[in-house]
């Protein structure tokens, strides 16, 4: 399946930015090239990347189809005039291991003239959810990582475990297993009957939140545990982190749930500035404007911080988790960051003040 997503075939040439001993350096670096009789390349290199080296690697190695995550391509945004390379052999260009941000999609077919296609796996599977490469030219929506693939039976389940079949309604992303169980699909966790439990429902196989649109397009929402609840709200972060990375000096954005007496919970956003850029009052008022011209009230971040780093795995993906467990404990302590702001403190501001 995979090999049919990124569009490898015989004599090509891929290339993965995905760090080795995860699943998809397996089922993307190795399986699918190596399946059709295709050369794969793997680009050494040792703490950040190096983002314009990398690129230029993949220019003269004449790299045919290259998938990287949106951490490296906010990075490669970020860092490198992408417009002096040529990429004459690049043909298939992917994301994958967290939802790809509108404005990265926009960015590289304005730069390049070619499209950045989303697709959607698991450590637990190959790809499940794609942007096929036969979508090029105008049937892809930025921001949407496309429609279930061939080999899986994908439904969408409601908390109670039943099917939803109308747009637009948040539910899980399930494997539908009655029907036929897929090869892709990881047969169990070694040892640990509870997970098992929990990942495997009756005639389904569960995960992350997501829900499609009218035209059968897949949104992705959150995993089950990044989900924020704020009063009667269940908020995602995606759409907030893609609202706030659309602002000028956003570099990266990761949102979560902040412990809070009255709601339970509200949207805190923890923001890399980029290079040039320092963290004041008055920016995060800007920022603020910013997103209230973009998102519904009810998801607008309650809190802004300014960092110097995100927690990340070693294969790029913001370790929300991570900043989950800091923010608990912070608030526990009545703690509160150098560079952090609240909307409630400067709401007038915020509303009063001039673009």
């Amino acid at each position: 399946m995979t090999a049919a997503i990124i569009n490898v075939k015989p004599g090509s040439i891929h290339n993965n930015l995905s760090a080795p001993g995860w699943a998809k350096f397996a089922w993307s670096t190795f399986f699918p090239p190596l399946t059709v009789g295709a050369t794969t390349t793997a680009f050494h290199y040792s703490g950040r990347l190096p983002a314009e080296k990398y690129l230029q690697a993949i220019d003269e190695f004449r790299v045919n189809s290259f998938c990287a995550p949106p951490t490296a391509w906010r990075i490669f945004r970020a860092q490198v005039d992408i417009k002096k390379f040529k990429f004459e052999e690049l043909r298939d260009v992917m994301s994958a291991g967290e939802p790809l941000n509108p404005e990265l999609y926009y960015w590289f077919r304005e730069a390049t003239g070619r499209e950045i296609r989303d697709f959607y796996g698991q450590t637990e599977t190959t790809a499940m959810i794609a942007n096929p490469p036969w979508w090029k030219g105008g049937k892809i929506k930025p921001g949407s990582f496309g429609r279930p693939t061939f080999m899986y039976d994908i439904v969408l389940l409601d908390d109670e475990g039943r099917e939803i079949t109308r747009p637009g309604e948040v539910g899980h992303i399930a494997v539908r297993l009655s029907r036929w169980r897929p090869i892709g699909l990881m047969k169990e966790y070694i040892g640990s009957p509870e997970k098992m439990r929990e990942a495997f429902v009756g005639d389904y196989y569960t995960g992350d939140k997501a829900y499609f649109d009218e035209d059968g397009y897949w949104w992705f929402v959150g995993r089950a545990d990044d989900v924020i609840k704020s009063s009667d709200y269940r908020i995602g972060p995606f759409e907030v982190e893609s609202a706030l990375v659309e602002h000028p000096a956003v570099a990266e954005a990761a949102v979560v749930g902040s412990p809070d007496l009255m709601r339970y919970q509200v949207v805190k956003a923890f923001i890399l500035l980029k290079p040039g850029y320092k963290p004041s009052k008055e920016l995060a008022i800007d920022i603020w404007r910013h997103v209230t011209k973009i998102l519904p009230r009810y998801k607008i971040p309650r809190i802004i911080e300014f960092v110097e780093e995100l927690p990340k795995t070693i294969s790029g993906k913001i370790r929300r988790v991570e900043l989950r467990r800091i923010e608990a404990e912070r608030k526990k302590r009545g703690e509160r960051g150098e560079h952090e702001y609240y909307f409630e403190e400067l709401r007038e501001l915020i509303e009063t003040q001039k673009p």
